[in-house]
């Protein structure tokens, strides 16, 4: 899967809340009540992840939590992190 360019990911961005481009990586950031909270998202992220074999960077501080999307082997971000970044997203609306 090719690279998005800059100017992609940037018109891709306001279909995907909360989602930035930072560091040639789709990035997001979320504060949960504790620990628990956090970490069960963390569960239910990596299930979907592992079910759509494409696995975030996630960086769990406490009640922080970062999520960073990137293809590693395509060199940047993809429409496959695009897609992984709206399906996310669903499971932080539940």
């Amino acid at each position: 899967m090719g690279k998005l360019s800059d100017s992609e990911i940037q018109k891709k961005l306001p279909a995907l809340d909360g989602w930035k481009y930072e560091a040639g990586a789709l990035v997001h950031d979320y504060t949960f009540a504790d620990f628990a909270e956090a970490f069960a998202f963390v569960v239910r992220l990596a299930l979907l992840a592992e079910k759509a074999d494409h696995h975030p960077d996630i960086d769990i501080r406490y009640n922080k939590l970062r999520v960073a999307l990137i293809s590693h082997d395509s060199g940047g971000v993809t429409a496959r992190d695009v897609s992984m970044a709206a399906e996310i997203g669903k499971l932080s609306q539940h």
